[in-house]
């Protein structure tokens, strides 16, 4: 009996195991800097493309003197905007590319693990350019640490110059817990001893850590291999959050079936409803085309405007050569 993928599918177990598994295999939510939770779940699943997320300003103002007589002068509370955009995103696969799975102990697990490792890199992929865009923002001047164009040794990637990117944080750099870096910075600490790596318990692989920072790997990162040229991205657990939502007209897995096909072919479809959010920097939809944004329109600075105090916000670049 030939096996069809609509025969293993089970839409009710496949999709809650994709969008675990998902989060599951990326190095970006085991290391915190993007967080989930059922809040943020409901927002993404709501109405509409954008969130308001308003918030409460911090109080301000000194404390006055207890006296006998008098009244107290009340201080405002301060509240502002911060503004979330829902993504959405979808993809298609023949049975041609998933036909040798379809014969295994567990076809559905296995199309399942292909699916969630997709989105796994596409949802890192997304979270970079989401980055970009964040720093592209004239208003995220002041959590840049650039380096690269000074001359000789003075651009050069040191233990000072992080500790020189961390102090854009002030007396709440401590909140910075891990650094986003490319393959090419990783092996260049690598190589001077600057990356330490702990086996820890619940980890198959040992954990690489920069100046007591975790570290995580993505060649998506800005590495310019010629003028050697790198980017790290400094980061605090929450940094970013994610919603995974959904819509009752929008099917999250379909299958279907060209019959007229030579040999006939399969097809599985996935689409997910999320946002994927850097809390504090709003969304300001200047230069959005179609219904959802593209990633070059996630990484225009344009559409991007930081609204908490810098301190909140737990972002920082550092822009430096490597030798």
């Amino acid at each position: 009996m030939t096996t069809r993928i609509a025969d293993v599918i089970q839409p009710e177990v496949f999709n809650p195991y994709v969008t675990q598994r998902t989060m599951e295999l990326s190095a970006l939510f085991q290391s915190g800097i993007v967080q989930n939770n059922s809040e943020f779940n409901k927002l993404a699943g709501g109405p509409n493309t954008l969130i308001n997320m308003p918030f409460w300003n911090d109080l301000t103002g000194d404390s006055e003197i207890m006296m006998d007589t008098g009244d107290l002068t009340p201080g405002a509370i301060g509240s502002n905007k911060d503004v979330a955009r829902k993504h959405g995103r979808a993809r298609a696969w023949g049975a041609n590319g998933l036909s040798s799975l379809l014969s295994g102990d567990d076809p559905m697990g296995a199309i399942a693990s292909l699916v969630a490792s997709y989105w796994a890199r596409e949802m890192q992929k997304i979270t970079i350019a989401t980055l970009e865009g964040v720093f592209a923002s004239t208003t995220m001047k002041d959590k840049v640490h650039d380096i690269s164009t000074l001359e000789g040794n003075t651009a050069l990637l040191t233990g000072d110059t992080f500790i020189d990117a961390n102090q854009l944080m002030g007396d709440a750099k401590d909140l910075l817990t891990g650094v986003l870096m490319h393959s090419a910075v990783e092996a260049y600490l690598a190589k001077r001893k600057l990356i330490e790596y702990v086996q820890e318990s619940e980890q198959s692989m040992r954990i690489p850590y920069f100046m007591n920072k975790r570290v995580i790997v993505d060649d998506g990162v800005p590495y310019d291999t010629t003028s050697k040229v790198g980017t790290m991205y400094l980061f605090g657990s929450g940094a970013i959050a994610l919603g995974n939502g959904s819509h009752p007209n929008i099917i999250e897995t379909e299958v279907d079936r060209n019959k007229m096909a030579s040999s006939g072919e399969d097809f599985l479809i996935n689409r997910k409803i999320f946002l994927l959010h850097p809390r504090g920097v709003k969304w300001t939809e200047k230069k959005v085309i179609d219904v959802f944004p593209t990633n070059t329109e996630i990484q225009t600075g344009t559409n991007w405007e930081r609204v908490y105090e810098p301190k909140a916000v737990r972002v920082v670049k550092h822009n430096f050569k490597i030798a």
